[in-house]
């Protein structure tokens, strides 16, 4: 068999159990993962591929490329967990395929391999591929783009970065484009620009995108640009939806955790790299560079953020992590690669404090798991320094790869089943479906909760937009979705005629009592 078809089934093998392993197994994570498959059933349900809805209402939040991904499976496997989030694991496959493919082209078989396999090991980008969202989604068609670019096969470059807007909006060609155009400058290379296919790219993007962006003009006009365009784009860059949007430093403590375990392997990997930008592959060194650096200005820039944007930056943190780890391994620099396994060491005690005390004081209960978690960590660190001490080369990775499944088996055996009630609306959902006879009766249900409500009970309910207070006082029968503190600020009467259906952690589904 040859290497490279022995490297296909390696990332493959890994890949995928990573990523499929209990994929359905866990409730959908409120609020983003239950709209995106809610969403996809408005479709199949309107049969309207055209315009997003949910509630039965338009909605032009994103575009709809992750919506008809969902569809389509759940016309294979049903609306189900499953579903929801199997796009998210098999584009995941897909991006780490395309590292191996395109680290081939760039630098050479073992790099690539090193990389796919960072790739899919860590925390972050496996976590997302495991999720009903459209990162992993964008990440996919974003390298594609970059690789494509890089690889001077600007056709397919131009269908992946219309692929990319049709996932994600103008992100899509912004970020790549702003990526080519540093790295021809950095690479004095602007005559290339004449090589780029700029007028066959340009069919080929618009024959992508201009369909949908046409029609949804043409169908909702000025209300879905401003919306999609002005809202969800230019107004969330520059005005902060949450607090952490002030919080300049914010991506840095996500990669030490969401690139973990290798992010102590990629400041010594980004220090050779710039001392190798003028060598050999130095000009795809210094675009892996360029790209990353620009997703993580960009996004640290932005006013709005959230810890999965910065998603794109991985896969040329794996690749470069590779390249890498590949020099570090043919020399053996034992110095490097404990120090390496020290800062690995580091961050798997943060970790584990990390949700040692969230576990504790945050949800108020003891999880097995975690432990668990620490006795892998111990062991994938003490085999960093045992291939060290025996300078075997061959096996060095074989652990920390072997680890990190071990991690993911770990989460959905463990940890996430156990704090399953703090991160989903499933359980009272299913009280009330027992308990909805009359469907005339009202729902009242709060913003967060609203989507996974929706998708396990098949009732959108009444968004909370008012206080709690005035819509009690509003109805004579009703029933509530509210979170306990908002119930706490209710006075003595309007608790008396509220019963408590059911109580899950902080959330209270109650119903008020009809009164003669």
């Amino acid at each position: 068999m040859e290497r490279k078809n022995l490297d296909v089934i390696i990332i493959l093998i890994v890949a995928g159990f990573i990523m499929l392993f209990k994929l359905g197994a866990v409730p959908l994570l409120d609020p983003d993962e239950p709209v995106y498959i809610q969403t996809a059933l408005e479709m199949l349900n309107h049969n309207d591929f055209i315009s997003p809805r949910i509630y039965g209402d338009f909605w032009y939040d994103k575009p709809p490329m992750y919506y008809w991904l969902i569809a389509l499976a759940v016309k294979f496997f049903g609306a189900t967990e499953l579903s929801a989030r199997l796009p998210s694991a098999v584009l995941a496959i897909a991006g780490a395929m395309l590292v191996y493919y395109y680290g081939n082209r760039l630098f050479d078989r073992r790099s690539a391999l090193y990389g796919a396999l960072i790739l899919v090991t860590s925390f972050e980008y496996f976590y997302l591929g495991k999720a009903a969202v459209t990162d992993i989604t964008l990440s996919c068609f974003f390298s594609g783009v970059i690789f494509a670019y890089l690889s001077r096969q600007y056709r397919l470059m131009y269908a992946f970065m219309g692929l990319s807007v049709l996932t994600k909006g103008p992100v899509g060609i912004v970020l790549p484009l702003a990526i080519i155009l540093l790295h021809l400058i950095a690479t004095k290379n602007w005559l290339e620009i004449f090589n780029l296919k700029i007028f066959q790219g340009g069919i080929i993007f618009l024959l992508i995108t201009v369909p949908w962006y046409g029609m949804m003009y043409n169908l909702h006009g000025m209300d879905f640009i401003e919306t999609f365009l002005g809202f969800h784009n230019v107004t969330r860059f520059l005005s902060p939806e949450h607090e952490s949007g002030q919080i300049w430093y914010y991506y840095l403590p996500v990669l030490c955790i969401g690139f973990f375990p290798w992010v102590s392997y990629l400041l010594p990997a980004l220090y050779e790299g710039w001392r190798e930008k003028n060598k050999e592959n130095g000009k795809n060194i210094l675009a892996l560079m360029i790209w990353l650096s620009i997703v993580f200005v960009f996004f640290s820039v932005s006013q709005t953020k959230l810890i999965s944007y910065i998603l794109p930056m991985y896969p040329p943190m794996a690749l470069l992590t590779g390249w890498y780890m590949n020099r570090c391994i043919k020399e053996f620099r034992i110095k490097t690669l404990n120090f390496a396994g020290a800062g690995m060491l580091l961050i798997s005690l943060l970790i584990f404090i990390v949700l040692e005390i969230t576990a504790e004081y945050k949800l108020g209960m003891q999880i097995n798991g975690i432990k668990y978690l620490g006795v892998l960590f111990v062991g994938m660190v003490s085999w960093v320094f045992l291939s060290n001490f025996v300078k075997n080369r061959r096996y060095y990775l074989l652990g920390i790869v072997v680890g990190m499944m071990g991690f993911v088996v770990i989460l959905m055996n463990c940890i996430f089943p156990a704090i399953a009630d703090f991160v989903s609306v499933k359980p009272t959902a299913e009280v009330f479906n027992e308990v909805y006879v009359n469907q005339s009766t009202p729902v009242y249900v709060e913003k967060f909760y609203r989507p996974g409500f929706c998708y396990y009970t098949g009732v959108a309910g009444q968004e909370l937009k008012t206080d709690l207070q005035a819509a009690v006082k509003g109805e004579k029968e009703a029933y509530f979705l509210v979170r306990e503190k908002n119930f706490d600020q209710l006075s003595i009467k309007e608790k008396e005629s509220l019963m408590i259906i059911n109580k899950q952690k902080d959330v209270l589904l109650l119903y008020k009592v009809q009164s003669g």
